[in-house]
């Protein structure tokens, strides 16, 4: 790191504000992150296990000189994180194949050269439900929603009301129990994103902080349990729950997102295939 680096790296309320080196870090770490998720995209069909999956993930970042932030992270021991149906997130990969009309959240971060990228996708397993594709959109609409809501000036809770009014209005409910994070060097940092509240609300946005958006959207009620495993949290009512999430950063005019697809593989109609 430089020292023009150290300098801009000021602190805002313990929150660090990242200058143009970190932005650059923060682009190719996204970008290998957002890779891995394309590079899935064939092989999540009818009958494949998420162990399958995760291990892909691994042999991926191993091949791009990365290592995935969530491996041995807290005693995790996978690549990713797999959420099928009602699994709302940290759902751990396993040998159960998935099944025809599943949907499932693949999370992958991966480090490289230091820096965090951070993102989630939603997958369609064979054909799938209306409901499900409904519940797919929703939940990808609202996160972009809540990215647009990112600009110096706004607060968090800016994002979280673009992204409850909207999940709200179209019947669904939004999980209250996670939420997103400052990240970069480290996994999980300040601020804290919550995808509820009141525009106005939480800390000010401002150029240079880097955080991620991660809506968890259920079709049922928005209460969750998290199982013995101590990782995996399901919907209490067994409703189907999906999640998008995206890194980004603050600038001076607005938000980058650094974990966009390269593919286009991001939206749900491309989850659908």
């Amino acid at each position: 790191m430089s020292n023009i680096e150290v300098i801009r790296n000021r602190e805002s309320g313990g929150i660090i504000l990242h200058g143009p080196e970190a932005f650059a870090g923060m682009r190719k770490a996204g970008q290998l992150a957002a890779q891995a998720l394309d590079m899935l995209a064939p092989h999540v069909v009818p009958g494949v296990s998420t162990e399958t999956l995760d291990n892909l993930v691994l042999d991926f970042a191993l091949a791009h000189g990365a290592v995935p932030a969530t491996l041995n992270y807290r005693g995790y021991m996978k690549a990713s994180c797999t959420s099928i149906n009602h699994v709302v997130c940290h759902g751990i990969p396993g040998p159960k194949p998935l099944r025809e009309g599943d949907i499932v959240n693949i999370d992958v971060t991966l480090i490289v050269d230091g820096w965090h990228g951070d993102t989630s996708r939603m997958y369609a397993v064979g054909a799938i439900s209306r409901r499900a594709e409904r519940l797919i959109e929703v939940t990808y609409e609202a996160l972009m929603r809540g990215v647009a809501a990112v600009k110096p000036g706004n607060t968090t809770g800016h994002i979280g009301e673009a992204i409850q009014t909207y999940a709200e209005a179209e019947r669904c409910s939004v999980v209250k129990d996670f939420c997103g994070h400052g990240l970069g060097r480290v996994f999980h940092d300040r601020p804290n994103i919550l995808h509820y509240g009141e525009a106005g609300e939480g800390v000010t946005l401002e150029p240079g902080m880097l955080f991620t958006v991660e809506p968890m959207i259920n079709l049922g009620k928005p209460h969750v349990k998290v199982l013995a495993d101590g990782w995996t949290a399901v919907t209490r009512d067994r409703e189907l729950s999906a999640q998008f999430e995206h890194t980004v950063g603050v600038t001076e005019t607005g938000v980058e997102v650094f974990t966009h697809s390269p593919a286009g593989l991001e939206w749900p109609s491309a989850a659908k295939s």
